[in-house]
């Protein structure tokens, strides 16, 4: 069929573990931001979600971290993180192996993409899932780009994977939704924790909804060290996301919230 939704939001762990220590007037914009892509996503009737998320060495470490992972299980568990700190009831989410590897087959037509029939999922993916699909009805098949152990892939092999996506999408019967997580400037588990460059945010996120390519992998990661933290690598997966929808963007939110020590964000993209 297609690919039938696009979007990106963050993950943050404080979003759901410190709720009741966030500012409602910012939080529950938050919540409804997440509310409303919650609608649009089932709306547009998926037979699967892929979540594109970066790995926190939950599932892969320096001893084995490819550049770019797919599920292909036919059951998910998680969180991996502790349910009273993280707040999110754990639970088994559903897979598609024969649907993942069809997928997986046609992205290593361009892109050399791991897949792994064993995945525990972390707040990177249960975050999303919590607000988005919170009756576990989806299908899903995780994805990974590795944004925490360097050497990190190049900006503009993350957009050839989302054009991989794509075109895998495109190749299947079954109606495929994306959406890509992750932070835009924060510095997560450092003294500068909770820290946030609005102004840098604003800035890609501005690329981004402008579908500007360019400008989106201009970015080096000294750069991006310097003015977002090491959590702005993540700008990785938002970048897939683009390349997969290649249409015009729309903020439904952004705010910084320094309880959840990230600037959070939910926006969605067109399929053009």
């Amino acid at each position: 069929m297609s690919l039938v939704f696009s979007g990106i939001c963050s993950h943050a762990p404080g979003i759901t573990g410190r709720a009741e220590r966030a500012d409602p007037a910012l939080r529950d914009p938050l919540y409804k931001a997440f509310g409303g892509m919650r609608d649009a996503l089932h709306a547009a009737r998926p037979d699967a979600l892929i979540v594109v998320a970066a790995e926190h060495f939950a599932n892969f470490f320096m001893n084995n971290m490819p550049a770019y992972a797919l599920g292909m299980a036919e059951n998910y568990d998680g969180p991996i993180e502790d349910v009273e700190w993280l707040r999110i009831p754990r639970r088994t989410v559903r897979g598609n192996p024969d649907l993942s590897r069809r997928l997986i087959v046609e992205v290593q037509q361009s892109v050399d993409v791991a897949y792994a029939e064993e995945w525990r999922f972390d707040h990177g993916i249960m975050v999303p899932l919590h607000f988005l699909d919170p009756d576990n009805r989806l299908t899903i098949i995780p994805g990974n780009i590795n944004c925490q152990g360097p050497p990190l892939t190049p900006l503009r092999r993350a957009w050839a994977f989302g054009e991989a996506l794509r075109r895998a999408c495109d190749a299947v019967p079954e109606r495929i939704a994306l959406v890509a997580t992750g932070g835009i400037s924060h510095w997560p588990a450092t003294p500068d924790s909770g820290m946030i460059n609005v102004d840098w945010d604003k800035d890609f996120l501005d690329r981004w909804v402008r579908q500007d390519k360019d400008a989106m992998l201009s970015y080096t990661d000294a750069e991006t060290y310097r003015d977002a933290g090491q959590g702005g690598f993540e700008i990785r997966t938002f970048i897939a996301a683009a390349a997969a929808a290649r249409g015009q963007g729309t903020i439904h939110f952004y705010a910084p919230i320094p309880i959840f020590a990230v600037g959070c964000t939910v926006a969605t993209m067109e399929i053009a």
